[in-house]
């Protein structure tokens, strides 16, 4: 008991930043636990055998708005056969699992948008055995990433969570909607940061050839949209009937208008994005740890 702490301390302690992660490195070294972290350092959870033992999660208990319309064009083949949403990702298609995870904050009014294969989309869903709290909008043409939220207008008094079908993010969504109402955003875009490794030096170029600086295989970082929004319902109010518009051009127009629109950064690591084959796979392997 006299002897110092730090010789038998692990000072190189195993640790996730994500459930799935944990999940991964769990099932791949059979370990007791694996502690999820935040980015300062702080522990958040603990994954275990049996299931996550978590905090209990805030129940946030707003509408959920998932536009699920998209062709997918680029998970062809695939979307030929079934529409996007319904990707199966291990056990589960993708959009049940963005589903699962607004539920786990006591989300339990979804409002989807469909166009494309949007029969087997309802069909699938009037089968299931979980029985969701689904209100369906059918597009007559397609609308966008934007323009399908005109067929809600009128629906909702207050903030909703507004999301594409193709990201899956498990980043903590009580401090996104905190970081909304505090800030009384119109719009609060949830961004990641997405760092990228440049393997040849990079020249800046000046008048005539000179060059103003070089940097040798640098690491660069980028805000990017996940496609997921906290949104104000005055934004619907402001959309015309049935014209296509991308929901980052709304964004931009409530901007020009002196409206309040933000982002919220959150990890790569929370962000799991399945528009793109290789992405597919790199989903499928955090969430079923195969």
């Amino acid at each position: 008991m006299s002897d110092n702490i730090m010789q038998a301390a692990n000072c190189k302690p195993k640790f996730a930043y994500t459930q799935s992660e944990a999940k991964l490195m769990y099932h791949e070294q059979n370990y007791i636990a694996i502690p999820v972290i935040d980015e300062q350092g702080r522990m958040i959870d603990v994954y275990t055998r049996d299931k996550q033992k978590s905090r209990e999660r805030a129940a946030l208990d707003i509408p959920v708005v998932i536009n699920a319309g998209g062709k997918g064009t680029r998970l062809d083949p695939f979307t030929r056969v079934l529409p996007k949403p319904l990707i199966p990702v291990g056990d589960l298609p993708i959009i049940e699992h963005i589903m699962k995870e607004y539920q786990s904050y006591n989300c339990n009014e979804f409002h989807i948008i469909v166009n494309y294969k949007r029969d087997l989309m309802k069909a699938y869903f009037a089968d299931n055995e979980n029985h969701y709290n689904i209100t369906w909008y059918d597009e007559a043409e397609p609308l966008g990433t934007g323009g399908g939220l005109s067929l809600l207008r009128g629906r909702f008094r207050d903030t909703f969570f507004f999301a594409n079908c193709d990201a899956l993010l498990t980043a903590n969504y009580e401090s996104m909607l905190r970081f909304h109402k505090e800030n009384r955003n119109t719009i609060t875009m949830i961004c990641a940061y997405k760092n990228i490794d440049i393997p040849y030096g990079v020249v800046e170029m000046g008048i005539n050839g000179t060059i103003k600086d070089m940097r040798e295989k640098p690491l660069m970082s980028f805000l990017t949209n996940t496609g997921i929004y906290i949104v104000e319902p005055e934004v619907i109010e402001d959309m015309e009937d049935n014209v296509p518009i991308g929901f980052p051009d709304i964004v931009e127009r409530e901007r020009q208008k002196g409206k309040r629109v933000a982002a919220f950064p959150v990890s790569e690591k929370d962000w799991m994005d399945m528009g793109q084959l290789p992405e597919l796979e790199k989903m499928r392997i955090k969430l079923c740890g195969e």
